[in-house]
């Protein structure tokens, strides 16, 4: 169940993003549900099931252009659009785990769905969630639960900078470039690399099919073209989702906002 509008429209030029779900501070999440006799009838297909979901997480991680392209054949959505979910740093983590802000996420749903009058009965969340199949496919993937548990970094990104092979280390400064005809996306450590790369790139006469950069506040993956720039007196560059975050970081630290 993919489906990534406030990214999607944008990218097919319709619509432009002005919100993040993270700006609620409220988590949402897609998961499977499975009938409870059914699973303590066939424990070993919800194990092998989960086994194969925590297979294909390690597939994109190891190679996230190649099936980015992949799951666009099959789902129709971009393969840049699949990119900013699943690549590295993306918008989406793929976490398995029940974290504590998961659960909650459930009882305020629930509690959303007694408000809207679409039921009146009330369900425990500890008797719903059933950790035990994850936990197994965690154990015969030779993983570990508990420590993925604690885990709530994206999908890190482990590269040097392509044009002056620096390590990569700071993931709020991070742009991309996807260059058609190219099978791997270039990593860059700041904005204003990856704009001199740019240029460089459109000067060859070669197309681009996608520029990222990161939100240097929150974080998140965005679509360099619907990005807001912020030039410092110094010429470091940073990116924002929203205008008026950008107007205050220039305000903040001195500079000027590029569209």
């Amino acid at each position: 169940d993919f489906v990534p509008f406030a990214e999607l429209f944008p990218w097919r030029g319709f619509a432009r993003k002005i919100y993040d779900g993270s700006q609620a501070k409220t988590p949402t999440f897609h998961g499977a549900l499975v009938e409870a006799n059914y699973a303590e009838k066939y424990p070993e297909i919800v194990v092998a099931y989960l086994r194969a979901l925590i297979e294909a997480d390690q597939l994109i991680a190891k190679e996230p252009e190649k099936y980015s392209e992949l799951i666009a054949k099959v789902t129709g959505v971009e393969a840049e659009v699949e990119y900013l979910f699943h690549g590295p740093l993306g918008l989406q983590t793929r976490d398995l785990t029940w974290k504590p802000e998961y659960r909650q996420a459930v009882d305020t749903a629930i509690d959303t769905l007694r408000l809207l009058k679409k039921t009146d009965q009330s369900l425990d969340v500890d008797s719903f969630v059933d950790e035990r199949f994850i936990k197994a496919a965690f154990k015969a993937s030779g993983l570990d639960y508990d420590a993925a548990l604690k885990n709530y970094a994206q999908l890190p990104l482990n590269a040097r900078d392509a044009a002056t092979g620096e390590v990569i280390s700071d993931p709020k400064r991070v742009a991309e470039i996807w260059v058609q005809g190219e099978p791997l996306v270039r990593h860059y450590a700041s904005p204003e690399n990856a704009f001199k790369a740019l240029k460089a790139i459109e000067g060859e006469g070669k197309p681009v099919r996608v520029f990222y950069a990161q939100d240097r506040e929150s974080g998140i993956k965005l679509l360099g073209n619907q990005a807001w720039f912020v030039r410092a007196d110094g010429g470091e560059v940073s990116a924002f989702l929203l205008k008026e975050n950008a107007e205050k970081w220039a305000k903040d630290h001195g500079g000027k906002v590029l569209d």
